[in-house]
C-alpha cells in the first residue's frame, strides 16, 4: 500500500513552482548515512516505497532506514477522452515536493560500503538526482583543519 495523508484540508492542491532551495530537513538528524537530492523534483509514493523496499531488500536486518519524506501532496488527472471545459480532475496519486538539498533517506547501524550500495540502489528508483553524505562529511565541513 502507497503512501498517502488520512485527511487534507483541500482535495486538490496546485502544483506550485518550487524553485528554491530546502531550509529545513536538509541536514542528517537520525542516521550516520543519507541520500540528499540535488534537485527540485517530485517524488511519488510509489517512487518511496520502491525506493524503501529496495532498501530493505538489499540489508536484510540491518541497520535502521529512516524515511525523511511523506507525499503530502496529490496530483490531479482527467479521465481519457474528455471534453474540455468539464472542471479538475480527480486526485489520482500523491507525491512529495522535493527541493535541492532535502534529505530523503537515513540510515543508521550500517558500515560506510552497505550505506553507498543501498542508497545507490535507492537512487535508481527516485526522479531526481541525489548525492551520499555522511556524518563525517559535516563533522569535516564544520570543523576543518
Amino acid at each position: 500500500m502507497a503512501l498517502m495523508p488520512k485527511n487534507v484540508k483541500f482535495r486538490k492542491t496546485h502544483r506550485g513552482r518550487g524553485k528554491s532551495t530546502a531550509f529545513k530537513g536538509c541536514n542528517l538528524a537520525h542516521g550516520d548515512y543519507g541520500l540528499q537530492s540535488l534537485e527540485a523534483g517530485w517524488i511519488t509514493a510509489q517512487e518511496i516505497e520502491a525506493a524503501r523496499v529496495v532498501a530493505r531488500h538489499f540489508m536484510g536486518m540491518l541497520g535502521r532506514l529512516y524515511i525523511r519524506i511523506f507525499p503530502h501532496r496529490n496530483y490531479t488527472a482527467r479521465p481519457a477522452e474528455t471534453r474540455m471545459g468539464t472542471g479538475k480532475g480527480a486526485p489520482d496519486r500523491w507525491f512529495a515536493d522535493v527541493r535541492p538539498g532535502t534529505m530523503l533517506f537515513e540510515l543508521g547501524g550500517v558500515s560506510e560500503n552497505i550505506a553507498r550500495e543501498a542508497f545507490r540502489r535507492q537512487a535508481h528508483k527516485l526522479g531526481v538526482r541525489t548525492r551520499f553524505v555522511s556524518r563525517r562529511t559535516y563533522e569535516n565541513f564544520r570543523n576543518p583543519e
